[in-house]
């Protein structure tokens, strides 16, 4: 199975909860829909703190070159 990428994940997340916003679903069809929410909206915060995880924050030294840091220190 294809790894997702965030903007995929999102847009499942925004059909499922524009399905459960309609009021179109019985209980439980709107439960499972409220699961399968709540783990594409974990899955979301995960590919984002991935991402955040790889972001690099540049510096200049006292000589004007480039230095790299991991984000956060």
């Amino acid at each position: 199975m294809e790894e997702q990428n965030f903007e995929q994940v999102m847009e499942m997340l925004e059909k499922t909860v524009k399905e459960l916003e309609e009021g179109n679903l019985d209980l439980e069809t709107s439960i499972k829909k409220f699961e399968e929410g709540m783990t594409l909206s974990k899955k979301c915060t995960d590919i984002l703190n991935e991402a955040e995880k790889k972001i690099t924050i540049l510096t200049t030294k006292e000589n004007d070159e480039f230095e790299e840091e991991n984000f956060g220190g």
